[in-house]
């Protein structure tokens, strides 16, 4: 993924991609995992709900990255401004898509390799790449790596705490 950009300067200028593709990769696959989980389903669930989320989602949130700049795009045209080449639609989103793909596989990880107590493991991994995401805007950015770190891991085990919530509540309907 990091071949199709040019160098360090082009990669920092797309940080939102990144951490946007990342971030929501991380949720919503653990999402998959907390609710299957919650509502005490079949671990093999995960695998199946949480490898299929993985890569329709990401496609998804590739391609509807790629409309959005290519909009931009055509209405800075229809404007009559000049459109910058800076950053290009189809990189944005397989930036997007590369981010969400790689984030969102660590929930994933010990239900693909078996491990006993799959669910405590994805916690950790998934505690661990909220950190190691929001810690690495630093190489980019001004932040410290650790408020950085900190701050995507706060906001991603909230959002993973809703989906364990809700697979909790909904424990018995399916």
């Amino acid at each position: 993924m990091l071949d199709a950009l040019d160098d360090v300067n082009d990669v920092g200028s797309y940080l939102p991609e990144f951490v946007y593709g990342a971030n929501d990769g991380i949720v919503t696959t653990f999402a998959v995992v907390a609710g299957v989980t919650g509502a005490a389903l079949d671990p093999g669930i995960v695998v199946v709900l949480g490898v299929a989320n993985l890569l329709a989602d990401g496609f998804s949130m590739g391609m509807s990255n790629f409309l959005s700049e290519r909009s931009e795009r055509d209405y800075e045209h229809a404007l009559g401004h000049t459109v910058s080449n800076a950053k290009s639609p189809a990189r944005t989103a397989l930036a997007t898509f590369g981010a969400f793909v790689v984030a969102g596989t660590a929930p994933l990880i010990p239900y693909l390799l078996g491990f006993a107590g799959s669910f405590s493991v994805s916690v950790a991994l998934t505690a661990v790449a909220f950190f190691a995401v929001g810690a690495a805007r630093a190489l980019v950015t001004d932040r410290r790596w650790y408020w950085a770190g900190a701050e995507m891991f706060a906001v991603g085990m909230t959002a993973a705490a809703v989906a364990f919530a809700v697979g909790e509540l909904l424990r018995g309907v399916a």
